[in-house]
Order: C-alpha cells, then structure tokens, then sequence
C-alpha cells in the first residue's frame, strides 16, 4: 500500500495536476481551456494502489431516456478499459445541485465505476496516461 503523499509526489513528477485528496484516494485534474483545473474522474486509491475511471452520461445531454439507457452509455465509453483489464466496480447516479440552491437538482450524472489495480507506480502512471486519453463522458450525436 502507498501513502497517498507518495502517489501525489509521483504524479507530480510525472506531469499530472492534482485536484485534491480525499478518503485515501488522489484526484487526478484536467486543465480544461486555459486556467480553469476540473476534477477528470480519475483517482488513485491507496490500497493497491488502484486506479479508478468513473465514465458518465448526463441526463441533460439525453432528455427522456430511461436510467438503463443513460448508464448503457456509460458502459459504452469502457471498451478499451475492459481490455485492458479494469472491472466495473459501482454504478450510481449522483444529483447536481445548484449552487445557489442546494436543494434544486439541475442535473443528473448516470455513472459507472471501474477500478484497476496495479503492481507499482510506473504502472499506476501508465494507467493514469491511459485513463486521460479516454473519453469519460457521453455526447449527443451532433
């Protein structure tokens, strides 16, 4: 098991931003048009280590669509992390909340979770490496 000091430190080295961390998981970030840093869904727990992906599909993006669609859209962003050996760990639908009314739901994410876990820490880059590269949320067809 690493701490995640160790996990932090190795990212960094490596390039990666850090979002934050949080229960014994590192938050990798993803600079998103120019300055503006967003959480990716990608983690690194500890125990393991295990690098975790969380692909969704946004019920804004798909008006209408029953649950079992919307997280099937999910599942369908996954292919090349199935082959490359994560395990789908959770499905879960997580509310967004306006900000200026925490309790007005302006959104839902239908998320699914896959985790891998992995030997060492250049593996755990790898991984991380990969893990960006993926499209991690659902579009509507242009």
């Amino acid at each position: 098991m690493l701490s995640s000091t160790e996990i932090k430190q190795a990212l960094r080295a490596a390039g990666f931003e850090v979002f934050q961390t949080q229960g014994g998981a590192v938050h990798v970030a993803e600079r998103v048009r120019e300055n503006l840093i967003l959480d990716s869904g990608i983690r690194v727990r500890c125990d393991g280590p295990v690098v975790v992906i969380h692909a969704r599909a946004q019920r804004s993006d798909f008006p209408g669509e029953a649950p079992e669609q919307l997280f099937r859209r999910a599942r369908e962003l996954a292919g090349a992390a199935l082959e490359r050996g994560y395990a789908e760990a959770a499905a879960n639908v997580s509310d967004v909340t306006d900000p200026s009314d925490p309790g007005a739901v302006i959104d839902s994410w239908y998320q699914v979770t896959y985790e891998k876990t992995v030997p060492n820490l250049p593996a755990m880059l790898d991984e991380v490496r990969f893990a960006l590269g993926l499209e991690r949320t659902a579009r509507r067809a242009a």
